[in-house]
Parts: C-alpha cells; sequence; structure tokens
C-alpha cells in the first residue's frame, strides 16, 4: 500500500491525540522542532523522512515494509 504525505500526517496526528500529547510535547521528546510535527501533521510532502522515522518510533508507530508482487529485492528498478 502506498502512503501519502497527508495521510502520514493524519495518522500521527491522530495517535499523537489518542495518547493525549501535545505537539510541543512531541516535538520536545522527539528532538524535532515544533514547526516539524505542524508540518508533518499537516502532510508536508518535503518533511525529512529520518525525522519522521524519529518521530514515529517516538509515538510508537511501526511500520513494515515488503516488496509489490513481482519484485525481488536483488533487481533493480526500471523506467
Amino acid at each position: 500500500m502506498k502512503y501519502t504525505p497527508r495521510e502520514i500526517g493524519a495518522f500521527v496526528k491522530n495517535a499523537r491525540k489518542s495518547l493525549g500529547v501535545t505537539q510541543k510535547t512531541l516535538a520536545l521528546t522527539s528532538g524535532t522542532g515544533l514547526r516539524f510535527i505542524i508540518e508533518l501533521e499537516q502532510g508536508k510532502p518535503t518533511c525529512q523522512i529520518g525525522k519522521v522515522l524519529t518521530v514515529l518510533h517516538t509515538l510508537g508507530i511501526t511500520m513494515h515494509l515488503s516488496l509489490a508482487a513481482g519484485r525481488s529485492a536483488g533487481k533493480g528498478l526500471t523506467p
């Protein structure tokens, strides 16, 4: 399944709210800035992936990555 930045942002926002955590507290505990959390939750497509992964980890969100059917890890991509 392919997720959009907006969907990931909404998921982060919902998780944060369900835990009763403010944006400011999430920023402090994840080592990011408040502006970053706001932009992530708004679905900004240029958010830094490393910081996104840190926020997901801080909230206890796990991700499961897999290759689409018919692809293998050792093969190159074709344009």
